[in-house]
């Protein structure tokens, strides 16, 4: 049975486990995960158990060790992965008949997926044609790398999607956080118009500040009776969490050879070379050119998302720590018998850090859900 990449696992393993241990460690992780024995295992399911080796060794080795290791890895996965595809199961018995005709009128946003799931299904049955052709065994490894292409834009829009059902949850969240933030002005507002008031009674000319004030109360009284009967606050009292997780692009090297732009550009050189015959053919080259940009691009377009992750990462943590610090001055000054106004606007203060900290911990897990789909790493 051709399992490229479960050799090459073994080998990863074995120069630091041994031949052996290498070999129960990958049997364990199929058992585990209910993955038929005999199927050979692609880049995805070596990321799986990379992680198993990882987690393992982190508690013999050390964090710093087994973060190198892991990082080491993961840049020779992506190396061997530019030049092998993941196998596609053999084929068996006769080729699929074609799908039924597709029913239209679905929702806009559902259609490249559906999309995507037939062209998976068209380079599959097209494998399995090639594979019962002699005369096309030489195509066959174009072909694989065509059914590994169309499954990685399958997986594309199934994540597309998996981030909009996340994008929905996080905003119901973010608004529940807003609504609690606005309670917590209120508050502060109400006190301090009660505190302007008194100065007018005294004689003070403090009619601007007044106004002003009343005016963002009725501000804030308007967004609470819009939106405080549409949520339920409770979905934001658990205090915002963030993953952590090391954002060393290496880790992530395997998004790009992996993305689906270039395994349809690899797909492409292969099926040009298998035209041509001549590496030196025009058709060849202009290929070549092609997944050098494809390459280029999902460099780019890890980079930016890497970026982002790492923006949201800090920006998230200074918010996290700006909250407990209006926390723990809130309950200070609680002790010391503060006024009414003084507590509203600390707490006011630590609702707003709470909010803004929420938005960053979602729009960091929205990023390494988006590079975990490209690495491979989400199982």
């Amino acid at each position: 049975m051709n399992d490229p990449y479960r050799e090459w696992l073994r080998t990863q393993l074995a120069a630091e486990i041994g031949v052996r241990e290498a070999e129960q460690v990958i049997e364990g992780a199929v058992v585990r995960r209910g993955w038929p024995a005999i199927r050979p295992l692609g880049s995805r399911d070596v990321v799986a158990v990379l992680q198993d080796v990882y987690t393992a060794f982190r508690h013999t080795m050390g964090d710093a060790r087994a973060d190198r290791w892991l990082e080491g890895a993961t840049i020779a996965l992506a190396s061997f992965a530019e030049s092998t595809p993941s196998p596609a199961p053999p084929s068996t018995g006769t080729i699929a008949p074609a799908p039924g005709p597709v029913r239209w009128g679905r929702r806009a946003h559902d259609l490249p997926l559906l999309l995507a799931r037939a062209h998976a299904e068209i380079a599959a049955r097209s494998l399995e044609g090639i594979r019962a052709n002699p005369d096309l065994k030489n195509l066959e490894r174009a072909a694989e790398w065509d059914v590994q292409a169309t499954q990685a834009e399958v997986r594309r829009w199934e994540t597309e999607e998996v981030l909009g059902n996340l994008r929905a949850e996080h905003a119901r969240i973010e608004v529940a956080d807003q609504v609690r933030s606005a309670r917590a002005q209120r508050e502060v507002l109400s006190l301090t118009v009660e505190e302007i008031e008194a100065e007018a009674r005294a004689g003070h000319n403090v009619a601007p500040q007044l106004a002003h004030n009343k005016l963002m109360l009725s501000q804030t009284d308007a967004f609470l009776d819009a939106f405080a009967p549409l949520i339920d606050e409770s979905v934001a009292e658990q205090e915002p969490r963030a993953q952590v997780i090391s954002l060393e692009s290496s880790l992530f090297a395997l998004a790009v050879p992996m993305h689906p732009n270039v395994l349809r550009a690899r797909h492409q050189l292969n099926y040009a070379e298998w035209q041509a015959g001549e590496i030196g053919d025009a058709r060849v080259q202009a290929a070549r050119a092609a997944l050098t940009q494809a390459e280029r691009e999902a460099s780019a377009q890890m980079e930016s998302t890497l970026g982002a992750a790492r923006a949201h990462q800090a920006a998230f943590n200074q918010l996290m720590h700006r909250f407990h610090e209006a926390q723990q001055r809130q309950e200070q000054l609680s002790r010391s018998g503060a006024d009414a106004l003084t507590l509203a606007r600390h707490a006011f203060d630590a609702e707003q850090a709470r909010s803004a900290a929420r938005v960053q911990a979602n729009r960091l897990s929205e990023a390494l859900r988006l590079l975990s789909a490209l690495s491979g790493n989400a199982e």
